[in-house]
């Protein structure tokens, strides 16, 4: 079953403990942020200390019901332009509550390879996220199979990676 529009919205507004996510592209092509990023390829920043939008409200939403919403972000190094774009938002995100973990593989074999992006919700519904080979989406397809794979594949994530702000202290975001 596809997801869309009021469905979509549903599964980030009902879940009841926690919204997980395993992001594997270097660069996503998403068409309302071309501006963002052709601000941020000029030199332009947000002040992580005050910024403030739907989404961080909605992670302290989150937060205040005592739910969690985390992901883990393969990357290599050196990063694409589109992560040094969305590292810029990952502090204010993991301020207001995101656990958000970075599981770099540019020397190492990445034993999550073959796994295509994905939303877990309450480690029970799986909803695979699809894309172009340039970060355009396709899809976003509820799994019918059986989501222990992706309960093994969320575990190697979370073993493997490290929060976010200790991956980028030192380097400039």
């Amino acid at each position: 079953m596809l997801l869309d529009g009021e469905a979509w919205q549903a599964k980030f507004r009902d879940f009841r403990s926690e919204a997980w996510r395993l992001e594997t592209l270097p660069a996503y092509n998403v068409p309302q942020e071309a501006e963002e990023i052709r601000v941020f390829l000029a030199g332009e920043r947000i002040d992580p200390h005050t910024h403030s939008n739907e989404y961080t409200e909605d992670l302290k939403r989150v937060r205040r019901e005592g739910k969690t919403k985390g992901r883990v972000h393969l990357v290599t190094r050196p990063l694409s332009e589109y992560l040094r774009y969305e590292f810029m938002y990952y502090l204010p995100h993991a301020w207001a509550g995101e656990d958000i973990r970075i599981m770099d593989v540019t020397e190492r074999r990445n034993p999550l390879a073959d796994v295509q992006d994905y939303w877990m919700f309450d480690k029970s519904e799986v909803v695979l996220m699809n894309y172009e080979a340039d970060g355009t989406q396709i899809s976003r397809e509820v799994y019918e199979g059986d989501v222990t794979p992706f309960l093994d594949y969320q575990r190697i994530a979370l073993a493997e990676s490290v929060p976010f702000e200790e991956y980028v202290k030192g380097f400039d975001i």
